[in-house]
């Protein structure tokens, strides 16, 4: 019998979720702070998270399941 184990990020997807849509309002990037991608981060928060289209795009992939956290992990539920 096997166990498989799952491995997930210690950061909730409803906060990232939160924090991505600071983006709307010009703080766009806050959410990779939170998940620890600094670089991605900065960026963003520059960019105002290119023009608010990476926003839209980060929330779509933040909801599907498909955005990581800096060490690769899915987010938690």
């Amino acid at each position: 019998m096997a166990n498989y184990v799952t491995v997930t990020s210690d950061k909730d997807k409803k906060t990232a979720m939160i924090l991505c849509c600071l983006g709307f309002f010009g703080i766009g990037g806050i959410h990779d702070f939170y998940l620890g991608k600094f670089g991605a981060g900065l960026i963003k928060l520059i960019t105002i998270n290119w023009f608010m289209v990476g926003t839209i795009i980060d929330l779509i992939k933040i909801a599907t399941g498909s955005y990581k956290d800096n060490s690769g992990a899915p987010l938690r539920q």
